[in-house]
């Protein structure tokens, strides 16, 4: 009977190497898994039309890649198959679309850092969550490395930021002046 309890409290196999995962730290890494996804698809598209192999888009698509990689190797490491599923055909179609569908929308204002940077911030919540409710000691170190990289990257992107928007800034400004032409001087009421 003290065998049935155990397994019903969740410390079935304390005595065995590893831990038996609950649902929570299941949904955890499930959506890190689905964040990072989503993340790593809009890199990919925002790195589609550059030349560059070594972007920040492309590096951020592998650093999410790992990331993906480090939660989908946890979830099948789980002893139900139910909690084995991965991502689907489905899911990453429809996140290649969306990401295709935000990448065209950063372009066309300008701002793909800075649509990149909150994608990438997202997963590097999503880690943070992870990693801070960890029992295991394998996962919190692999997601650890991940922060340290996310971390040089999201810095590296921060430090780009600025040039971006010096960048764009003559364009909107030429923008704001072409709408004032035909308001007797008053641009907000020509938006």
């Amino acid at each position: 009977m003290e065998g049935v309890l155990r397994h019903k409290t969740g410390n079935l196999g304390a005595g065995k190497k590893g831990h038996i995962m609950v649902d929570a730290e299941v949904l955890r890494l499930r959506k890190l898994r689905g964040v990072a996804l989503r993340a790593r698809a809009l890199g990919k598209s925002l790195n589609a039309n550059l030349d560059m192999d070594d972007s920040v888009f492309a590096r951020g698509s592998v650093l999410c890649w790992t990331v993906a990689r480090i939660a989908t190797g946890r979830l099948r490491a789980h002893p139900y198959l139910s909690y084995q599923k991965g991502h689907g055909e489905l899911a990453g179609a429809a996140d290649a679309a969306i990401a295709a569908a935000s990448a065209a929308a950063a372009r066309r204002r300008h701002r793909e850092l800075n649509v990149f940077a909150e994608h990438l911030q997202a997963v590097a919540r999503e880690v943070d969550d992870v990693r801070s409710v960890s029992l295991s000691p394998d996962l919190s170190d692999a997601l650890g490395r991940v922060q340290i990289q996310m971390r040089r990257l999201m810095s590296e992107l921060n430090c780009a930021l600025p040039a971006q928007r010096a960048a764009a800034a003559p364009q909107t400004r030429r923008r704001l002046e072409e709408l004032a032409v035909g308001t007797d001087s008053w641009p907000y009421l020509a938006i």
